[in-house]
């Protein structure tokens, strides 16, 4: 059978799998910043005879981890990145383990950690039946900032490959062929001219005064775009007190769409935006791009292989522990219906159970995995890890993340991976199906990294 071997080393190394996830929720560290989980997973996947490079692509917190040679060369794409503010500890109710410290509120923790499983899975089994082909794995910083991906991309980590797997912790199984949307970020840092604002206002030059212009006009703008299109922002300066007119202020901004090429247009009238309001209020705009990504491109090939693997293998039992923890959680989530009909699972499931389907239905946030997705076919799939009402980028996936329920989907997650990895080296008519349509999905069109090659990888030294 076609990944028992692969199955067998996963269950051989749960326990140190189990280990490694459960140091990187112990010590979370957000975008780019870490130095510990990137360390750690490195060390056991070069103990595990991978030839392994850290800081690939020219981002220092990056791994490339490889094994075998020859084609296909199977990417798979792991991340270990918490959110900020996300600190909580392993119980039912809200509370800290540090306030106002990072934590795993997207399960990255176990992401990261369920490409090695899969990963030392695959190693194992090629091996064992003298496969050809390369399994690498790639250690993917700063995916909450949604920019990784592309600067690895940019450096060129992910030349060569041919296809890609990722996996992400949800919950529910799931695997879609809809459309998460592409994104650019940027900071707009207005410039103008204090004064006070009582004894001598018309001497000042209100930056903030610019940049309420710039989101009333970009709030203008919103009924001038396609449907698929999502702008927001946030005011991070403002100025210090009323009676002072603010000569600094600055604005942080998301555009998404559900194609690259709808981002841009839409970020280009945003950026005529910002340079009409400082005309109005005569200061200045600074633009600072900070990166973007692109949409998914859900290969259907690979979607129907994963599916299949996902039929093939049996989820872990929940135990009534598990069930009750989840109960007590989803009685405090006010999307707990939202989260049943999301996993088509009737009200009154606590954690998602049973065989799937491929969804279609596409989803407005966003990931850069579909960067990877640009370059070469690819799948995302996920597993259930969390209770089926907790919020996205919430204390109760943070929870859940670091106990027992987290641990059985990101088991289940590297073996799904691995025996679908492993069909496509027994078969490679299977990889050959998702390279044409992926060329005719592209229609002719090449990866462009969003990010030009001024701006910095953020935090390096």
């Amino acid at each position: 059978m076609i990944g028992s071997i692969a199955l067998d080393a996963i269950a051989a190394k749960r326990e140190a799998l189990k280990e490694l996830e459960l140091k990187i929720w112990n010590t979370p560290e957000i975008a780019y910043l870490e130095v510990e989980a990137c360390k750690w997973t490195a060390e056991m996947l070069k103990n595990e005879g991978f030839d392994v490079e850290i800081g690939v692509g020219g981002v220092p917190t990056a791994i490339k981890a490889t094994y075998g040679s020859g084609h296909p060369v199977i990417g798979l794409l792991g991340e270990y990145d918490a959110l900020p503010g996300m600190s909580q500890k392993v119980q039912t109710e809200k509370e800290a383990v540090e306030a106002g410290c990072p934590g795993q509120g997207c399960g990255h923790n176990l992401l990261g950690v369920a490409h090695v499983g899969a990963a030392i899975g695959i190693k194992a089994e090629m091996i064992e039946k003298k496969l050809p082909g390369t399994i690498i794995y790639f250690g993917c910083p700063g995916e909450e900032q949604l920019t990784g991906k592309p600067f690895m991309a940019r450096g060129g980590a992910f030349d060569g490959i041919d296809m890609c797997i990722a996996w992400h912790p949800s919950n529910g199984d799931r695997i879609s062929i809809g459309t998460q949307t592409a994104l650019n970020t940027a900071k707009f840092h207005f410039k103008g001219r204090t004064a006070h604002a009582g004894g001598d206002p018309h001497n000042g030059r209100s930056a903030l005064d610019a940049v309420e212009l710039m989101n009333v006009g970009a709030n203008y703008l919103r009924e001038h775009v396609t449907s698929d299109v999502r702008i927001h922002y946030t005011i991070t300066e403002g100025g210090t007190a009323p009676n002072i007119v603010p000569d600094k202020a600055c604005v942080w901004y998301y555009v998404r769409a559900l194609s690259r090429e709808a981002v841009e247009d839409t970020y280009a009238r945003l950026v005529k935006i910002a340079k009409g309001a400082a005309m109005m209020t005569e200061t200045e705009v600074e633009e600072e791009f900070l990166g973007g990504c692109y949409n998914t491109l859900n290969n259907k090939v690979l979607a129907n292989l994963v599916k299949d693997t996902m039929h093939e293998i049996p989820q872990e039992p929940w135990t009534d522990e598990e069930i009750a923890f989840a109960k007590a959680l989803n009685e405090q989530s006010p999307q707990y219906k939202a989260g049943c009909a999301a996993v088509n699972r009737p009200e009154g499931t606590q954690l998602y159970e049973g065989p799937m389907e491929i969804e279609t239905a596409n989803s407005y946030g966003s990931t850069d995995v579909g960067d990877v997705q640009h370059i070469v076919p690819g799948i995302m799939i996920r597993t259930a890890t969390y209770n089926i009402g907790a919020p996205g980028h919430s204390w109760q996936i943070t929870a859940c993340s670091g106990m027992s329920i987290g641990e059985k989907g990101m088991n289940r997650a590297a073996q799904v991976m691995a025996v679908s990895a492993l069909k496509v080296l027994n078969d490679t008519s299977i990889y050959e199906a998702a390279k044409a349509e992926f060329d005719q999905e592209m229609a002719g069109k090449k990866y462009v990294c969003p990010i030009p090659a001024e701006v910095p990888v953020p935090y390096t030294k």
